[in-house]
């Protein structure tokens, strides 16, 4: 999936195309596609493909598409304080932007298959707490990972505000997704090739709406031996008194700061664009012709006058020129290669 977009230079370029395509629509979901740099999560050495607009698998590691995302966001309809549920939660990204928008009074919550993903994910997580200088400019909702299948979630589990589920749902776990939600909550999920936005009128009735064409892989079913392993998800504790007033201080002073200094921006992530080879432009191989008084024989040239401009993309051909040229007009002395 993908492709949508032409690749961008950097991560802002890429914000810049994605919502000149419409795919991000909304200045708060613009705001924290900016804050969460998509580079941060791929492999150093995989870092070519980061602002492309396609999917990226690697190992059990993998990003959708930067499109899908942007629909993904915006189908979600988040606001301060919900609760959201990401099942297939990958390396966090998605999880991360969310958790800049529910900010201190959310829930944050994800569930993975595979554990080195979920191992990674927090890597990530803890390294964008350390560094990321969008955490001066949000209150941050801390998603929790948890290791298990996505169909086999404890049947007392809580129901969330938003769900967002990363694969294909298999067609007979409709209901199981729908019944996740609170009244009047969001589940986006791919359904039979089409990326669903599904709300939850009431106890019994759901309101669809395609969002766009998609191909994900299925969700993985349970497995025998799983059928008797149901997940748990993390429970949900009330703020500390401390951690409460340190987010209204927080607060506080950012928006202080704001007022004073309206210009601020937040600092970028230094990205790194990938090496190309290196070509030769504007070759010159300057061959001067000789006079009578340098006593060069009948049909043969001392230093015939020849100029040769091009690009070339290895030394070899230059060579292989040179060679040519040195056989082809009896060159007897040295032929000179001047870069221009």
């Amino acid at each position: 999936m993908g492709g949508a977009v032409s690749a961008g230079v950097d991560h802002d370029d890429l914000i810049d195309k994605l919502k000149e395509a419409d795919y991000i629509k909304s200045s708060g979901i613009e705001f924290v596609f900016r804050a969460v740099d998509r580079g941060f999560y791929f492999l150093p050495e995989c870092q070519e493909s980061a602002y492309k607009d396609l999917a990226w698998k690697k190992g059990n590691i993998h990003l959708s598409a930067p499109c899908i995302y942007g629909e993904v966001m915006e189908s979600l309809d988040l606001t301060p304080g919900l609760s959201f549920l990401n099942l297939g939660s990958g390396t966090g990204y998605l999880s991360t932007m969310v958790g800049l928008i529910l900010g201190p009074y959310g829930v944050n919550h994800g569930v993975e298959l595979h554990a080195d993903v979920i191992e990674y994910a927090y890597n990530r997580l803890n390294e964008f707490k350390r560094t990321s200088p969008a955490l001066d400019c949000y209150e941050f909702c801390e998603p929790s990972f948890i290791k298990g299948n996505s169909l086999c979630l404890n049947s007392a589990t809580r129901q969330y505000d938003r769900v967002y589920c990363g694969a294909a749902c298999p067609e007979n776990h409709e209901n199981y997704m729908k019944h996740l939600l609170k009244v009047g909550g969001v589940l986006v999920m791919p359904l039979n090739d089409q990326l669903m936005q599904i709300t939850r009128k009431s106890d019994v009735t759901w309101e669809s709406r395609v969002v766009l064409p998609v191909s994900f892989s299925t969700l993985q079913l349970p497995a025998p031996e799983d059928n008797n392993t149901s997940v748990t998800l993390p429970e949900v504790n009330p703020l500390q008194l401390q951690e409460i007033c340190r987010s209204v201080i927080r607060a506080l002073l950012r928006k202080e700061a704001q007022e004073e200094y309206p210009n601020i921006v937040i600092r970028k992530r230094k990205t790194y664009l990938p090496k190309r080879r290196r070509l030769f432009p504007n070759l010159i191989i300057p061959i001067l012709e000789s006079s009578e008084d340098e006593g060069g024989a009948p049909g043969e040239f001392g230093r015939p006058t020849l100029l040769l401009s091009g690009g070339f993309r290895s030394i070899g051909s230059v060579i292989d020129i040179a060679s040519t040229i040195s056989s082809k007009f009896k060159v007897k002395e040295k032929i000179v290669v001047v870069y221009s």
